[in-house]
């Protein structure tokens, strides 16, 4: 029964706490769970093009591809989302991802299937991860109240970060072991992320009459009219550029180690992320947004200067570990300033807008990271990430002073439904 449709019958303070907090766990956990399968299958994707006798150059091109589908169908997929369509999105996107996996371990079972298989339900499931993190951006707003918001944003985080300890390491263990389980799992994990949405309470899509007819663009107009959502646009395109250039470089040149030297590299970085993650809050408290952001920021620079001069598994297991210790801290001040923010009938259109214009960023990086390794050697994409950190940091060192002085008032954001419901 939804109960913004109930107004005669309010919940009492103690039940509408329970079933947020409730519904924040099962947030937190559908994402891990989705995370999980998510960097299992992801890591040993371009493992399997290279098994297959194909070229890095051509896992790269087809990872480009689709992060160019991305910028495209995040945006177009937001509008629906806002407007009452939210929970159908993330459900039946979960759904037929869980499909195409499913249909990937099958063929890698029974034949060695060419390479237009592979990509045809790689790319499948891909245009399905989009479309639910599309309509996903917009449910913390609705299921967290405005003084969880912070804690709701470094739970996410803690659980992307808990996916990349187990996930690649997982993934790469499971990849040796047999070449369609890293598929099965992920298939499995998007199943259950069904199962967890549709088990979420709370109404995930503003009231009727808060949905207004959305035209083209309104996520980007949002976000250019805000200095802080543009703020957090540079952040999220950079970080998105360095992380990526430093994933891929870290793949292509550790490949002779195996699957398992891959995933636990990168399973380090996930260990790191998830203790960020876990301390972001408190940082946050004790130094305040602008000092957490800034200090993360400049320190970004040491793992960065690790991992130019890095030359085997460990060395790129520490630089990532520590490039992983500091990003959740930016990441959870300026995802809780976003949500705080945006209005929540326009949520996911701002969130897609951010996350096109990141992917965009990014999209040509697999290729770039390939490039540079054979023109400059496996030092060169190291350097091209520190020289843009080193830029980031002195942008943010300056806008961070003006716009993350305080708690940013939301714009227009209308009511919780927790407080219509004590209304």
């Amino acid at each position: 029964m939804n109960v913004v449709n109930e107004p005669s019958a309010p919940a009492s303070p103690v039940r509408v706490s329970r079933k947020v907090h409730r519904d924040l766990r099962i947030l937190w956990w559908t994402n891990a769970v989705d995370g999980l399968g998510t960097q299992a299958a992801g890591i040993v994707l371009p493992l399997l093009i290279l098994d297959l006798g194909h070229s890095a150059a051509t896992a790269g091109a087809f990872a480009s591809a689709v992060a160019v589908v991305g910028v495209v169908s995040g945006p177009i997929v937001a509008r629906p989302a806002d407007h009452g369509h939210r929970r159908v999105l993330l459900i039946g996107s979960a759904t037929l991802a869980a499909a195409a996996m499913a249909a990937l371990t099958v063929a890698l079972l029974w034949w060695r299937p060419p390479l237009w298989t592979v990509l045809g339900l790689a790319f499948a499931e891909r245009l399905c991860a989009f479309t639910h993190e599309a309509a996903a951006r917009g449910a913390l707003a609705h299921v967290a109240r405005p003084d969880e918001v912070t804690r709701g944003a470094a739970g996410l985080q803690a659980g992307d970060q808990a996916a990349l300890v187990v996930g690649p390491g997982l993934g790469g263990a499971l990849f040796e072991a047999a070449r369609p389980l890293p598929f099965l799992a992920d298939a499995l994990s998007y199943a259950a992320t069904a199962l967890g949405i549709r088990a979420l309470r709370a109404p995930l899509d503003p009231p009727v009459p808060e949905r207004r007819k959305a035209t083209a663009g309104t996520g980007f107009r949002t976000v250019a009219r805000s200095a802080l959502l543009r703020m957090v646009l540079v952040w999220a395109s950079a970080a998105s550029v360095i992380v990526t250039l430093l994933s891929y470089t870290a793949v292509f040149v550790l490949d002779g180690d195996g699957g398992t030297t891959i995933g636990l590299v990168l399973s380090a970085s996930g260990a790191a992320g998830l203790a960020g993650a876990l301390l972001a809050p408190g940082l946050v408290a004790r130094l305040g947004a602008r000092g957490a952001v800034v200090l993360a920021t400049w320190l970004l620079l040491v793992p960065a200067g690790v991992l130019v001069a890095a030359g085997g598994a460990w060395s790129y297991a520490a630089g990532f570990a520590l490039l992983a210790l500091l990003l959740p801290t930016v990441t959870v001040v300026l995802s809780g300033a976003m949500v705080r923010t945006v209005p929540r009938n326009v949520q996911s259109q701002a969130g897609a807008a951010v996350g096109a214009t990141a992917a965009l960023a990014a999209a040509g990086c697999p290729a770039l990271a390939a490039g540079l390794l054979a023109w400059k050697g496996p030092h060169a994409p190291a350097v091209l990430c520190l020289a843009l950190l080193a830029l980031l940091a002195v942008y943010t060192h300056g806008a961070a002073g003006r716009l993350l002085t305080g708690e940013p008032a939301p714009a227009g954001l209308p009511p919780t439904d927790e407080e219509s419901t004590h209304e």
